[in-house]
């Protein structure tokens, strides 16, 4: 596993992390005890900074990755929680005192008491045009109760005016080979300020396991059945945006390309050719799948020719959908 600093935060972290979601909610059935071997599994692979949110079955993930912790035995791990989801996308809901409640929430969960990171989750465009929210949590900062904060995002425009705030360390954000735009601007923007990336749906919701056909189905508790089109939220967090069959058939074109490596590895080894990201957060539901994915940290990099297929493989299929929604 290799490692890179995390921005302002001057945490170093494994460029490979694990995102939680899936063992929360939304991702169909889980277990606890197969989600806590997958965390220990990642762990042991050389993981060190774990992603969740305060709403990922409702706290469920946050208290898996406190009794995880404990289990560990005070390694030198990183976690980054999010809050805001839990209330209606409304303004008026964003205050001083609903932030502080629900970072005092998320301590309680995780059993920590100064949070390493927390993120404001996918909160409206019109939030980072109200410079007193990001006031409200420079003081949870300045009270103790968090290390470091920064935000999660759906479209590059909000990560844009994020990072003029002096307070905001990271900027997660979603970033694939079907998911290009943030490398044009966003990404080095972020880099010159010295804020942290996050990636997050690096494998568009598994359409770059390359395990996908037209006749997989998905339970009724997974968003992959009940969000394809934006239903429950941003559509842009199933597949990344991207019609599932469409998905599909651009998937067989990259096939090619792999030269006998694990679709998946190849898909997270693309994100880190770029060296402003700091972590990718795949997410893991097994102990396979955990170590499958911390093995892309040793893949050798992508050569440039594979690198340009991949290019006119996004222009050709993908960008039409996609690459100015988000």
């Amino acid at each position: 596993m290799h490692y890179r600093r995390l921005g302002k935060t001057g945490y170093e972290v494994s460029e490979i992390g694990f995102g939680a979601w899936a063992i929360g909610a939304d991702w169909g059935d889980v277990d606890d005890e197969t989600s806590l071997q997958a965390l220990h599994s990642a762990a042991d692979a050389g993981v060190t900074f774990f992603d969740t949110a305060d709403v990922y079955g409702d706290g469920r993930s946050e208290r898996l990755i406190a009794r995880f912790l404990r289990e560990r035995g005070g390694e030198r791990l990183v976690v980054a929680t999010k809050m805001g989801q839990r209330v209606p996308h409304d303004l008026r809901n964003y205050t001083r005192e609903s932030f502080r409640a629900w970072v005092e929430r998320s301590r309680e969960n995780l059993e920590l008491e100064t949070l390493h990171l927390v993120q404001l989750h996918c909160l409206p465009t019109d939030t980072y045009y109200h410079p007193e929210l990001f006031e409200y949590v420079d003081e949870l900062k300045a009270d103790g109760l968090i290390a470091n904060y920064g935000v999660s995002i759906e479209r590059v425009e909000e990560g844009l005016k994020a990072i003029e705030y002096p307070g905001v360390a990271t900027l997660q954000v979603i970033y694939n080979i079907f998911r290009q735009r943030p490398a044009e601007r966003l990404l080095a923007e972020a880099k010159a300020r010295d804020i942290g990336i996050v990636v997050r749906v690096p494998l568009a919701s598994g359409l770059l396991t390359g395990k996908l056909r037209p006749d997989t189905t998905f339970a009724g508790n997974d968003h992959r059945a009940y969000n394809r089109h934006g239903e429950a939220f941003d559509v842009g967090e199933t597949f990344s945006g991207v019609d599932f069959e469409r998905g599909l058939a651009a998937v067989e074109r990259l096939r090619p390309l792999l030269n006998g490596t694990l679709m998946a590895q190849f898909a997270l080894r693309w994100i880190l050719m770029n060296d402003a990201v700091s972590t990718v957060i795949p997410g893991a539901k097994t102990p396979e799948q955990a170590r499958e994915n911390a093995a892309a940290s040793d893949l050798p990099p992508i050569g440039q020719s594979t690198m340009d297929a991949l290019a006119e493989l996004y222009h050709d299929e993908i960008a039409p959908m996609v690459h100015q929604r988000w």
